[in-house]
């Protein structure tokens, strides 16, 4: 049953990925307009934001062509989330979603957009909001804009236990992007890249991880939005609708 305006332009495609050795469906929800590509929160699926209301909140921007939405599932019920699989396990399959995003996720938003080239928006809360910013950082030539969401950008403190490898250092936001290299990928990210880190200060809320990767962000140069909401904001659905909501409506341009 679809939780949205059975008005909106809403298609479920998907096909097996043998990078996973899984089936990978995706949503997209809207008509036209730039593509947003959303990544669930810790273990969801592709249709978490729909039942959550997510989709339904920013409803009048698909409509109004603002921008559109493609929805993916998680990697985290075969890596983070799954105490049964070993770490080093863990850290492959997020490297081969990485791949999996940037080879195939990718390329099927540019052929819906019938632009081979266009550079998309990266989404996300919580645990979304870690995998945005991976995919917008790994591949700035892909990727324009980010907008995440009550994020995290470190998986050393709760998730590594010790464990290290150049798996973990490509996949992990604040291990690499301090150390990106000079040249035409550093360019797009300065110069032809808009970034949001949007957090609170309301329960459950984490600001400092957003802020510690700001700082990180101005070590390197790379201009940024840190955008800090009120105590009455809390690490929830309720907070991210508005956020969203706000963002597409007033700051990104769409």
């Amino acid at each position: 049953m679809s939780h949205v305006d059975p008005n909106l332009r809403r298609e479920i495609f998907g096909w097996y990925s043998h990078r996973l050795g899984m089936d990978m469906p995706i949503v997209r929800y809207g008509h036209w307009g730039p593509a947003m590509l959303l990544f669930p929160t810790a273990g969801g699926d592709f249709l978490e934001a729909e039942r959550m209301g997510l989709i339904q909140s920013v409803a009048h921007h698909l409509f109004a062509g603002r921008f559109q939405i493609f929805g993916i599932n998680s990697i985290n019920p075969w890596a983070w989330m799954n105490s049964r699989i070993p770490i080093h396990a863990k850290a492959h399959n997020q490297a081969l979603y990485s791949d999996y995003v940037e080879q195939e996720v990718v390329p099927h938003i540019r052929a819906c957009l019938q632009n081979p080239h266009a550079r998309i928006g990266a989404t996300g809360a919580s645990f979304g909001a870690f995998y945005a910013a991976n995919a917008f950082f790994r591949r700035p030539d892909l990727f324009e804009v980010l907008l995440a969401m009550g994020g995290f950008y470190d998986l050393q403190p709760d998730f590594l236990h010790g464990y290290w490898s150049d798996e973990v250092y490509f996949n992990n936001p604040a291990s690499y992007v301090p150390n990106l290299p000079e040249g035409p990928a550093m360019d797009l990210i300065r110069h032809h890249s808009r970034i949001h880190l949007l957090s609170s200060r309301g329960a459950w809320e984490h600001p400092g991880y957003s802020e510690h990767f700001s700082y990180l962000l101005h070590q390197r140069g790379i201009p940024h939005n840190l955008d800090i909401w009120g105590h009455d904001m809390p690490h929830d659905w309720t907070t991210w609708f508005r956020q969203l909501d706000h963002y597409v409506g007033e700051r990104l341009g769409y």
